[in-house]
């Protein structure tokens, strides 16, 4: 069983709104985010991206999901169209996380289009004692 941790939604959702990149001429994924106990999940519906079209960028506390699909539109010849609903280009995620995250031991697996990103959350930091002098 999955336990979901409560937290400010509403601030989570600004701030994925202010951090995300859209751009009229690019395409974004579908993307869920949720959170366990231990460990923040990111899943992103890629299909048709290579694992060499992703990278991913952590820094802060925010990570960066970047890919590009090919216009296999333009790579066909002899094919003419009559629909095309399937985007194509380069897209950009940030997503920004409330707990620190144990960036070493973060993993990212691609599998029948869906890219999952699993950041474990790091441990709190311990109790330090200051001497004064």
């Amino acid at each position: 069983m999955i336990e979901i941790m409560p937290w400010d939604t509403r601030a989570w959702h600004e701030r994925l709104e202010r951090l995300s990149s859209h751009h009229a001429d690019a395409w974004a994924p579908a993307i869920d985010v949720y959170e366990t106990a231990s460990t923040f999940v990111v899943t992103a519906e890629v299909p048709g991206v290579g694992r060499d079209d992703i990278e991913l960028a952590f820094e802060e506390s925010r990570l960066t999901l970047r890919g590009r699909r090919a216009d296999r539109h333009n790579a066909t010849s002899g094919v003419h169209f009559h629909q095309i609903e399937r985007s194509h280009g380069s897209f950009a995620r940030t997503f920004e996380f409330p707990s620190r995250i144990d960036v070493d031991r973060v993993t990212a697996d691609l599998k029948d289009g869906v890219l999952t990103i699993t950041l474990p959350k790091a441990a709190p930091a311990a109790p330090r004692r200051i001497d004064v002098t």
